[in-house]
């Protein structure tokens, strides 16, 4: 097949008429299936369904801090609880707080902090206008967490090897009205990087004009690798030490995707100040979160190399569905130029760059034709790409053989937007 951008009016014509012909049939199909969002899938959530049974009537609830963890205390969660979230995220115990089933929740609680209480500082919203780095495309959740408290998104663009850091440094330098930057540093969400070695030391080594300038480091995907060659990411936290910089890192994770999503278990690591500021907020709203589902975590999983095992067998159920995304993506439009995508180690999705003017169009076409996907624009802050070409792509929900029906469909809708906007040139 020729590229799209050589073909004359006519081959143009014949390839939208053919396109449109193979579309209607699926659309007469009347298929449901949706992409929409990162949502384990069902065979993945059972994976941890043995999880019920080790907490029973006869289990012994003391454990090395907490006498009872039935009744109130333990604001930072029990021990043995921090111990495994510090195995997992390469940290001390002594800095991770456990808290509640979400780290989003834990994300937009910290947010609430430092706009009320400030970073050893005055409050951020007793400083004006400010304003936060969003690199994007990136994850939605984060925009909208950021404009909820009513600070400036400002986009920074995306690279192999994570942020423009050229653009990072220059801003934070020069603004002391960016107070922070949203980061996924591993398996970034949707186009699957992993932050190289240099772009996380530039991270630690940052000399922002606000000395309350936080980095929000989501490390959402830390353990979620997919193939035999998975990507390596720098430990921050070492980094920070050698520039003096323990304070200026948030570091958030979950068992969301490992366990169950919405009954799974959430932490944050960071300097011990930064955990005093979480802790001022959360002595007002809580006593003590769910430590029974605490325990009953660290009671399935002993230690991390539970948690590794455990990850090995959700591995072998995303692996496949990745390879038909990227098989198909392959398939049916590497030749035409009209596509562009990433092939991830890990993470949750795949995002592929479809003619520029063509995103809206694509998912519009798809959910017509029963697929839903993600919003076009979703991954921009204020949901606005301005090439309207990014899409994400996630392939963990849909079982296999809707998952092969649900890229058909996709494959076939960039094709048609494709042609038609070659035609309307």
């Amino acid at each position: 097949m020729s590229l799209y951008s050589t073909m004359d009016k006519t081959q143009l014509e014949e390839e939208y008429k053919k396109l449109s012909e193979i579309y209607a049939e699926y659309k007469a199909k009347g298929l449901s299936l949706n992409m929409a969002r990162g949502k384990p899938g069902a065979e993945q959530i059972s994976l941890s369904n043995g999880m019920f049974g080790v907490v029973t009537p006869e289990t012994n609830f003391k454990t090395e801090d907490c006498p009872d963890i039935r009744n109130y205390g333990n604001l930072y969660g029990i021990i043995e609880a921090r111990r495994l979230f510090a195995g997992i995220l390469g940290v001390d115990p002594e800095n991770v707080f456990v808290g509640g089933n979400s780290s989003l929740n834990l994300m937009f609680d910290t947010m609430a902090c430092l706009m009320r209480q400030g970073a050893g500082g005055k409050p951020w919203n007793k400083q004006g206008k400010l304003k936060f780095l969003c690199p994007s495309p990136g994850y939605d959740r984060h925009f909208g967490i950021t404009e909820y408290f009513g600070i400036e998104m400002i986009p920074v663009p995306m690279t192999q090897t994570g942020p423009d850091m050229d653009i990072v440094e220059k801003l934070v330098s020069e603004d002391s009205t960016i107070k922070g930057i949203w980061c996924v540093p591993k398996y970034s969400n949707p186009q699957g990087i992993t932050y190289s070695d240099e772009t996380v030391r530039r991270f630690a080594a940052l000399k922002p004009a606000a000395d309350d300038f936080r980095i929000m480091w989501d490390n959402a995907y830390i353990i979620h690798d997919i193939t035999d060659t998975p990507d390596h990411l720098l430990n921050i936290f070492d980094e920070l030490k050698k520039n003096g910089n323990e304070d200026m890192v948030f570091e958030f994770c979950s068992t969301s995707k490992i366990t169950f999503p919405g009954s799974g278990v959430a932490a944050v690591a960071a300097s011990k100040s930064n955990l005093k500021l979480i802790n001022d907020r959360y002595t007002y709203t809580t006593i003590g979160f769910d430590k029974i589902n605490m325990l009953r975590h660290v009671l399935y999983f002993k230690d991390v190399d539970g948690v590794l095992a455990h990850m090995k067998k959700h591995r072998a159920i995303l692996e496949p569905r990745f390879k038909i995304v990227v098989s198909m993506l392959e398939k049916e439009l590497s030749d035409l130029g009209i596509a562009r995508w990433q092939n991830p180690n890990g993470g949750y999705f795949v995002s592929v760059d479809v003619e520029e003017g063509c995103a809206k169009k694509v998912v519009g076409l798809c959910k017509e034709a029963g697929v839903v996907l993600t919003g076009a624009g979703a991954t921009f802050p204020y949901g606005n790409d301005p090439k309207d070409s990014n899409i994400r792509i996630a392939p963990s929900y849909p079982p296999v053989e809707e998952l092969q029906a649900a890229m058909e469909i996709f494959c076939i809708s960039v094709k048609l937007a494709a042609a038609e906007k070659f035609l309307n040139k």
